[in-house]
């Protein structure tokens, strides 16, 4: 016998009733990007290496350790399996002109792989959601996109400052960083021997990521660099400003976190994190930001853009540390069969109830046939059902089914006209 086989190693299986709970929540993300003027977009998870080169830089975990690259064997091109959406968005943007008409509110849902070491939490194969607005250069529009998670935390049941806290910075402009970088540098230098491998390979090629470093040991040496806000001139200052004041207005609590930097090379101007302490060191829940040339930088016409990307492992497995779960889910029906030759009739009555807007499980034949009328009432009450609809042979002759409330000991059962399904289906769906 062949072994059987499993599962690439940190790429996971998401079955019942752990796919309920992602159905639940992508259900309120959706709902939410509705509400919010926010279309979806669909890309394809493979796309060019060079997508990923020139816009997450080649200076960067993702790019030299993490990205899943491969050569078509068909034809020669140099791809890679996705490792975050932005890119890609912003690749569909340009290559279909979305922007020739003015901005676009988009959203996505979906996989992404990076080759790391699988943890709680953090997978080789992972999902998420991520919101971009292509188009709009002012300020509100990154208020628009903060607040939108902090909704999206509240109709989860999250606290914000209690499970979740938001972090802001500014990156400033192109060449209020260059200054800033001269000064990194040079901060750096004069401390080299304090420096690790990670920091002395980036010391000239990247040196804001330096300012991201999870060893504690240079945690010291980071916190006396030089601070990218005190480079930054009159219109950087005042954009940052006028998100800070919309999200006073808002009654949003925040922390300005001079030492903030996103894992990509793309930003500029306003880049926040929503962090946690429930999750140990996988505090990040969302991050985003402006990358107002980006979409220059892969070809499109300049556009400004701002955004964010959320982890869905991350965001439940919070939800399961507040001791937040998602609503139990259950048909409003259960259909118990007792007779084979009943089958065809209730087949037909089901159909009518779930056109009518009924969920409705039926009682359905095994290896050893339908089942004594027991067994299948006990598997009615299990499915947590409110009703159990019984289509025994004397109710089916005179055209009739027994509706039997499941959930309250004072209901008495009734019957219904099966010709009439339509006309009583609400009373069987749930309130």
């Amino acid at each position: 016998m062949s072994d059987t086989i499993q599962a690439v190693k940190g790429m996971n299986d998401i079955l019942p009733p752990e796919s309920a709970t992602w159905d639940w929540f992508e259900g309120l993300v959706r709902s939410l990007m509705k509400r919010h003027g926010y279309l979806g977009v669909r890309t394809p998870i493979v796309e060019p290496t060079a997508l990923f080169v020139r816009g997450l830089g080649e200076v960067t975990d993702i790019v030299e350790k993490e990205m899943y690259s491969f050569v078509d064997s068909m034809n020669g091109d140099r791809l890679s399996l996705r490792p975050e959406n932005t890119a890609g968005v912003v690749r569909a943007v340009t290559e279909h002109s979305l922007l020739r008409d003015g901005g676009k509110r988009l959203y996505y849902i979906g996989p992404m792989f990076r080759h790391e070491r699988p943890q709680k939490g953090r997978y080789r194969q992972f999902h998420q959601v991520g919101a971009e607005a292509l188009g709009f250069a002012g300020p509100d529009v990154d208020a628009e996109l903060i607040l939108m998670c902090r909704m999206l935390w509240r109709e989860l049941g999250l606290v914000e400052g209690r499970d979740l806290r938001l972090e802001l910075n500014s990156l400033g402009q192109p060449e209020e960083r260059r200054a800033h970088r001269e000064a990194l540098i040079a901060h750096f230098e004069a401390h080299a021997e304090l420096l690790d491998e990670d920091a002395r390979r980036r010391l000239h090629s990247n040196p804001l990521r330096i300012l991201d470093t999870k060893n504690p040991a240079m945690r010291a040496l980071v916190e006396a660099a030089p601070q990218l806000m005190n480079f930054l001139g009159a219109e950087s200052l005042a954009h940052f400003n006028a998100v800070c004041a919309a999200l006073d207005a808002a009654g949003l609590t925040y922390r300005i976190n001079p030492r903030l930097v996103r894992g990509m090379d793309y930003y500029n101007l306003t880049v926040f994190e929503w962090v946690t302490e429930r999750l140990g060191s996988q505090g990040t829940v969302c991050g985003g930001g402006r990358y107002d040339t980006l979409i220059e930088q892969l070809g499109g016409k300049p556009a400004p853009a701002v955004g964010w990307g959320l982890g869905i492992e991350r965001l439940l497995l919070l939800l399961q540390e507040a001791g937040i779960g998602a609503p139990a889910v259950a048909p409003d029906a259960y259909a118990v069969v007792p007779s084979p030759a009943t089958m065809p009739i209730a087949l037909r009555t089901l159909d009518a109830l779930r056109a009518a807007g009924v969920s409705v499980l039926m009682h359905a034949a095994g290896r050893d046939g339908l089942g004594s009328m027991k067994s299948q009432f006990k598997r009615a009450d299990a499915s947590g059902a409110r009703h159990a609809l019984i289509f025994g042979d004397e109710e089916v002759a005179r055209g009739e089914v027994a509706v039997k409330p499941l959930r309250e000991a004072s209901a008495a059962q009734h019957t219904r006209v099966l010709s009439d399904a339509a006309l009583w289906a609400d009373e069987l769906r749930t309130a």
